[in-house]
């Protein structure tokens, strides 16, 4: 055993007692005595022990009562029964007041002894299941939101306010700015948070695909759907649906869409039987929503279904307080991905950083951060890390040679990322957010080859 269980024997017989004593000792248990019930209570004003091995025929309190004591003081104590076989009834009575088990007097040593094991490993895995709970509980909040900046203490006063209701939320911002990690922290502190979150990027499938995604489909229902499937929607089921780039979806997908989330009802592509799914949803855009409305390309009913609770990520340019707080997160998060002993960043380093206007907001910061810990070789970064970030916005290399047409401007791109690597397909696919068939491809296309 990892930990020691601790036994409380009660007992009016002194040879009953004595021979558990001595049993459960052997077993490697750590036992106590009582001879009767008041001494048990005694016992327990001074420590609580894991297992209550409680006779039913004492003098004075008798099992039952002393049961129903224990039990106030201790509500999750694990009681075991004992008694005589004339006495089973009165066990009987015992579980349905909340103990364990009971065994039968005279009792096999080993058919006890595994009783009390069970019960010993039923504790545990409570404890452990109450642990994993409070871990849960108190790591809700999703780490990766970081920012100290007025504007983000804001959202997250938000997040916290609606995550306590049912509500449809609207995550509105600019790409890159964070909305799907703030979605998850919606979905962390609400009561769902025991069910998925189900994450659908709308704007990366066509329509055909994202129908048969959204609401799964049955065999034959198309060619190539060999076998039935269920939708994302159907997945979410007593959790969260997240709709991201919500504004890319087409009108037909929009009636859909706004059917379901009404509903909660809908039925898979080529099917006839009518699914419902109880969910919540949550959809992001970085579109002008209201300008779709007027221009017909969004529908309004859709729209105000959604706009229920706006959350409005401010970009970064417009938070720089948060860009040293980030920064300080990111060197941290890659120096133990990457197990370099990267601690910082210098001065010089920091204030170009905070002079860039971040088009890509924090997953550009985050994509320029992990770039300069693959290349750099002290443990702090240092500008030359981040050249390759902005040597565009240098004057005389901008006039040293003519750009080029894109596909050379792609192909120099591609040779500086591997080299930077060390030629790491893996990293250097993550790092230009492609997968590595398509990175082996451009390899191929362009000749590409190791620099001596």
């Amino acid at each position: 055993m990892q930990e020691v269980v601790s036994l409380l024997i009660v007992d009016d017989e002194p040879s009953v007692g004595d021979s558990l004593l001595s049993w459960f000792k052997e077993e490697g248990y750590e036992v106590e005595v009582a001879r009767d019930a008041k001494t048990c209570l005694t016992k327990m004003a001074e420590r609580q022990y894991d297992i209550y091995l409680v006779d039913i025929r004492m003098p004075g309190i008798d099992g039952l009562e002393l049961q129903r004591r224990i039990k106030k003081v201790q509500p999750d104590a694990t009681i075991i029964i004992m008694t005589a076989y004339a006495s089973v009834e009165s066990a009987v009575e015992a579980l349905k007041q909340g103990a364990y088990d009971y065994i039968t007097k005279p009792f096999d040593p080993d058919e006890l002894a595994h009783l009390v094991r069970n019960a010993a490993e039923r504790k545990r895995l409570m404890l452990e299941s109450q642990k994993l709970k409070t871990r849960l509980e108190e790591s809700s909040m999703t780490p990766e939101i970081v920012g100290k900046s007025k504007a983000m203490q804001q959202v997250m006063e938000l997040v916290h306010t609606v995550a306590k209701t049912d509500a449809t939320v609207l995550i509105r911002g600019e790409s890159g700015t964070g909305k799907e990690l703030i979605a998850r922290a919606i979905h962390a502190n609400s009561s769902r948070r025991y069910m998925p979150i189900v994450t659908v990027n709308c704007g990366a499938l066509a329509e055909g695909v994202l129908e048969s995604e959204l609401f799964g489909h049955e065999k034959g229902a198309f060619t190539g759907a060999h076998y039935q499937r269920k939708g994302k929607f159907e997945m979410a089921d007593g959790g969260t649906i997240f709709l991201d780039e919500i504004g890319d979806i087409s009108l037909k997908t929009q009636t859909d869409l706004l059917r379901v989330i009404e509903e909660k009802k809908f039925f898979r592509v080529g099917g006839n039987k009518e699914i419902y799914s109880d969910f919540r949803t949550i959809a992001a855009t970085n579109k002008d929503l209201e300008q779709m409305v007027a221009n017909g390309t969004f529908r309004s009913d859709l729209y105000y279904r959604l706009n229920v609770f706006t959350i409005f990520i401010p970009p970064l340019k417009d938070r720089p307080e948060d860009i040293p707080v980030l920064i300080e997160h990111f060197i941290k998060k890659y120096a133990m991905s990457m197990n370099k002993p990267i601690r910082g960043i210098d001065p010089s380093a920091m204030s170009m950083l905070l002079t860039y206007d971040w088009p890509g907001n924090v997953r550009e910061l985050e994509n320029a951060i992990e770039r300069a810990m693959v290349v750099a070789k002290s443990e702090v970064l240092h500008s030359e890390n981040f050249a390759f970030r902005f040597e565009a916005q240098k004057d005389d290399e901008k006039h040293a040679r003519p750009l080029g047409t894109l596909s050379d401007m792609e192909k120099e791109y591609i040779q500086n990322v591997l080299e930077e690597t060390g030629w790491n397909i893996a990293q250097s696919a993550r790092l230009l957010d492609i997968d590595r068939v398509t990175l082996y491809n451009k390899i191929k296309k362009y000749n590409l080859t190791r620099k001596a």
